[in-house]
C-alpha cells in the first residue's frame, strides 16, 4: 500500500511540474489573486499565512519547493500581508475591501453537485443575477461565485464589506432553502436508496423542513351515558378514571387512540403556523429511506474569516484534476476526463459585474433570515423559561470547574459562525445552573462573544443576561436531545453519554467528592 502511495504522489508531482509551467495557467491564477490572501497546499499540508501571488514566477517558485495547489479567500484585503491570526474582529473588517459570495456544493456524487449546481444557478437567475461563475471543485463538487460588486455597497443602512460572513451565510442558506423541495424530487428520480439500507417513515415539517416530534390523542368514552373526552400525551396507567358526569358511575375506557405530529421549532413562531399535524395536516409530509439532501451540501464552514477554497485552475492533489471554469450550458455534460490538467483550456473564472443585480437576492436572504432568528430567539426563552421542572434548586453543583466541561460545552465557548442567540442561551443557562457567580458569568459570555464571528450586538447580549439574572429559578440549560440546540449548532462530535451537560458535570463532581 505504501509503494501505491508513494508512486501515485510521484505521478501528480511530475504532473504538477509540467501544468504549472503553462504560462496561461500562470496568468489566471496570478489575475483570480488580486487583493486576495493565497495559500499553496502541499501533500503534507498548506503553507505559511498570510501570503500572496505577485508575479506568474512565484507559482513555479512554490511548485518547485513542493507546492501541489492554490487555494484564495473570498475575501479581498486592502493589504493581504497584515493579517494575522492575532487579529480582532474589528481589525479585520477594517482591512476588508469586500467579499465575493462563493456557494461550494460537495457531494459524494458528482450527478447530485450537477442537479444541485443547476437549481442555484436557476435560483440566483430568478432573483435577478446573471454575473456568476462556476467552476468544477477538482474532486465530485462545483464552486459558484459572484463578484461582491453584484451587491449594492450599503443596504439597511449596514456596509455590505462589514458583513461578512453573516450576509454570505445567510444568501447560502436561503438558496438551499429555496431549491430544497426540486433538489429532493431531482435526486429522488437518479438515486436508489434500497430497502435494505434504510426504510424508516420519517415525518417532516416543511415550514422548516426540520424532522417533526410526536404525540399522541387518546379519546375515552363512558360506556353507560356515552360522555367522551380526548387528552393529549396523557400518560395511561392501572388507575381507572370515573366518568365525569354528575351522577354517573361508569368508568371511562379508551375508545381510541392516534398519533400526531407536531413541530418544536415552529409552534414558537407567533403565526402558529405548521403547530400540529391535526389543525394543519398539510404543513407535514411523510419520507421513506434515506434522505438525499443529505448527499449535497453547502459547506458553510467554507464562509468564514480567512477561509480558503481552491482557486480556479489549480489542480487538487487527490484526483490531479484541474479546477477548470465551466459555462452552464456544460454542467449536463461534464464528465471529470474534462478536466484532464494536460488537455484543458483557459477562461476567466470572474464574470462581467453588473453593480446592484444582486439587492434583490440579498434582501431576500436577509428577510428570511430575520424570520428564523426570531423563531430561534424564541424558541430559545419561550420553551424553557416557565417550566418548573427545569430548574433544580437543590442540587450542589459547587466547585464545578472549566475541566469538568463537557466536549460540546468546550466547543461552543470557542465561538459560533452561525446560531449565536441559541448559543448564548445553551452558555448563560449552563454556567448559572453550575452556581457561577453573575459576575463571572457575564465575563464568561463577552470572552465568548469575542470569538464569534461575527459577535453579537453587546445591547443584545446584555439584555439576555439580564433577563437571566432576573429569574428567581435557575433554568436548566436544554437536553442534547434537542436538535435545534447542540446538534444544529454543530456542537455534537459523538453521541452523548448524558442527557444533559450538566449531568456531565455532576458525575465530574463525585468522581472528586
Amino acid at each position: 500500500m505504501e509503494n501505491e502511495t508513494g508512486e501515485k504522489e510521484k505521478r501528480i508531482r511530475k504532473i504538477t511540474k509540467i501544468y504549472y509551467s503553462n504560462p496561461k495557467v500562470q496568468e489566471a491564477l496570478l489575475k483570480f489573486a488580486k487583493d486576495r490572501e493565497v495559500v499553496p497546499r502541499y501533500f503534507e499540508g498548506f503553507g505559511k499565512r498570510p501570503d500572496m501571488l505577485n508575479y506568474p514566477s512565484d507559482v513555479m517558485g512554490l511548485v518547485n519547493k513542493g507546492a501541489t495547489s492554490f487555494h484564495a479567500s473570498e475575501e479581498l484585503w486592502d493589504d493581504v500581508l497584515r493579517l494575522n491570526s492575532d487579529m480582532g474582529f474589528e481589525e479585520m473588517q477594517g482591512l476588508r475591501k469586500g467579499w465575493d459570495l462563493l456557494i461550494d456544493i460537495d457531494s459524494p456524487y458528482l450527478d447530485l453537485s450537477r442537479i444541485a449546481a443547476k437549481l442555484v444557478i436557476k435560483a440566483m437567475e430568478f432573483y435577478g443575477i446573471s454575473s456568476y461563475g462556476i467552476k468544477f471543485s477538482g474532486s465530485k463538487g462545483f464552486h459558484i461565485l459572484v463578484p461582491g460588486n453584484a451587491f449594492p455597497s450599503e443596504i439597511y443602512g449596514s456596509s455590505t464589506k462589514k458583513m461578512f460572513p453573516e450576509w454570505a451565510r445567510a444568501i447560502t442558506q436561503f438558496l438551499f432553502r429555496e431549491i430544497e423541495p426540486s433538489f429532493r424530487k431531482e435526486a429522488g428520480k437518479i438515486m436508489s436508496f434500497g430497502k435494505e439500507k434504510d426504510e424508516k417513515e420519517r415525518i417532516f415539517c416543511k415550514n422548516c423542513r426540520r424532522a417533526a416530534s410526536s404525540g399522541s390523542i387518546i379519546k375515552m368514552k363512558c360506556p353507560l351515558c356515552g360522555m367522551e373526552i380526548e387528552r393529549r400525551d396523557a400518560k395511561l396507567t392501572k388507575r381507572k378514571l370515573r366518568c365525569l358526569n354528575e351522577g354517573c358511575a361508569g368508568v371511562l375506557e379508551i375508545a381510541e387512540k392516534k398519533e400526531y405530529y407536531y413541530c418544536e421549532y415552529c409552534k414558537q413562531d407567533s403565526s402558529k403556523i405548521s403547530l400540529d399535524s391535526i389543525r394543519n395536516p398539510e404543513m407535514f409530509e411523510k419520507r421513506v429511506g434515506e434522505d438525499v439532501t443529505e448527499h449535497a451540501k453547502f459547506d458553510l464552514v467554507l464562509v468564514s474569516p480567512r477561509h480558503l477554497f481552491r482557486m480556479p485552475y489549480s489542480l487538487h492533489e487527490k484526483t490531479a484534476l484541474a479546477s477548470i471554469v465551466l459555462k452552464k450550458e456544460e454542467l449536463d455534460t461534464f464528465s471529470p476526463k474534462d478536466a484532464d490538467p494536460l488537455r484543458i483550456k483557459i477562461r476567466d473564472f470572474m464574470p462581467e459585474i453588473i453593480e446592484g443585480q444582486g439587492r434583490k437576492l440579498l434582501a431576500a436572504a436577509l428577510e428570511w433570515k430575520k424570520t428564523q432568528d426570531l423563531r430561534e430567539e424564541k424558541e430559545s426563552t419561550a420553551k424553557y423559561s416557565q417550566r418548573g421542572k427545569e430548574s433544580y434548586e437543590n442540587i450542589d453543583l459547587s466547585g464545578a470547574r472549566e475541566d469538568m466541561f463537557p466536549q460540546p460545552i468546550l466547543k461552543l465557548m470557542k465561538g459560533l459562525p452561525e446560531g449565536r442567540k441559541r448559543g448564548l442561551f445553551i452558555l448563560i443557562t449552563f454556567l448559572r445552573s453550575l452556581g457561577f457567580p453573575l459576575e463571572k458569568i457575564s465575563e464568561k459570555v463577552r470572552e465568548w462573544n469575542k470569538k464569534n464571528t461575527p459577535p453579537l450586538k453587546e445591547g443584545y447580549i446584555k439584555s439576555q443576561l439580564d433577563w437571566h439574572f432576573r429569574q428567581k429559578k435557575k433554568i436548566l440549560p436544554p437536553n442534547y436531545e434537542n436538535e435545534s440546540f447542540y446538534k444544529d449548532l454543530g456542537l455534537l462530535d459523538k453521541k452523548p453519554d448524558a442527557k444533559n451537560p450538566v449531568v456531565e458535570v455532576m458525575r465530574a463532581l463525585r468522581k472528586v467528592k
